[in-house]
C-alpha cells in the first residue's frame, strides 16, 4: 500500500508563503483585467435625469457636461471642483454654446481638490436640488472611482455614469465616430489603486489634494 510522501514542515510553510503572494498577485491582476474593460467601455447617458454632474481634472469634461444640458439630458448641471477665476458663461462660450441658455441652471462647484471631496460637494449639491438621477461625467479610466466615491456620498440617488472619451468632442445633436485615445498604463495602474482604495472607504486616509501629473486639469480645475 502507497502512502503520501512525508513533507517536511519546513517546506509546507516555505510552499505556503509562496502561495499566498502568487494568489493575491493573480487575484490583483484578475481584477485589472477588468477595470481596464471596465474603463473603456462607452455608455449612453439616459433620456432623461435630475442633474449632471461634472469632475474636474481632464479634457472636454466641462464641454460634455454642457452639451448634455443642452440637449435636455436634465434640468440643471454642477461643475464640482472647478477653482476660481472662471465663470459659467466663459465654460459655455468655450464649448460652443450660448450662455443665455444656461442661466439660473449652472451651479459651479469651487472647494473639491479630489476625487473624495467633488462627491462631499456633490452630496450637498444633490440634497440642495432634491436629486435622485445623476449623470455622472469623467474620463472613463476616472469612472470607476468617481462612481465608489459617489455611491458613497449619495446612497438612494441612482448614478448613470456618461464617460467622456478624448477626441470626440461634439456640439449639441452631433454624432461623431470615437476617437479613442487610451491612457498610460502607468495612469491605469495608478486609478486601479486609488479604486480599490475608495472601495475599501480608505480615501479619506490620503492626501487633501490629489498628487500631481495624474492627469491634466480642466478649466483651474484640481487634479485626479
Amino acid at each position: 500500500m502507497s502512502t503520501a510522501p512525508n513533507i517536511p514542515l519546513g517546506w509546507r510553510r516555505l510552499r505556503l508563503a509562496l502561495a499566498l503572494p502568487l494568489a493575491a498577485l493573480a487575484a490583483f491582476g484578475a481584477g485589472f483585467a477588468w477595470f481596464v474593460h471596465a474603463a473603456s467601455q462607452p455608455a449612453a447617458p439616459p433620456a432623461k435625469a435630475d442633474g449632471i454632474v461634472v469632475l474636474t481634472g481632464g479634457p472636454e469634461r466641462i464641454e460634455s457636461g454642457f452639451f448634455l444640458l443642452a440637449e435636455g439630458h436634465a434640468p440643471v448641471l454642477l461643475v464640482s471642483g472647478l477653482g476660481s477665476g472662471v465663470s459659467a458663461e466663459e465654460l459655455a462660450r468655450r464649448a460652443g454654446l450660448d450662455p443665455a441658455e444656461f442661466s439660473g441652471r449652472v451651479t459651479l462647484g469651487r472647494t473639491a481638490t479630489s476625487t473624495h471631496t467633488n462627491a462631499a460637494e456633490t452630496a450637498e449639491w444633490v440634497l440642495r436640488e432634491k436629486i435622485r438621477r445623476l449623470i455622472v461625467v469623467t474620463a472613463g479610466y476616472h469612472m470607476p472611482r468617481a462612481l465608489a466615491e459617489l455611491r458613497q456620498a449619495l446612497p438612494g440617488v441612482t448614478l448613470y455614469p456618461a464617460p467622456v472619451v478624448v477626441g470626440m468632442r461634439r456640439g449639441p445633436g452631433e454624432v461623431k465616430t470615437p476617437q479613442i485615445k487610451a491612457p498610460s498604463w502607468r495612469l491605469l495602474t495608478e486609478e486601479y489603486v486609488k479604486w480599490l482604495a475608495a472601495e475599501l472607504g480608505l480615501s479619506t486616509l490620503g492626501p487633501t489634494h490629489e498628487p500631481r501629473g495624474a492627469a491634466q486639469p480642466g478649466p483651474s480645475g484640481p487634479k485626479e
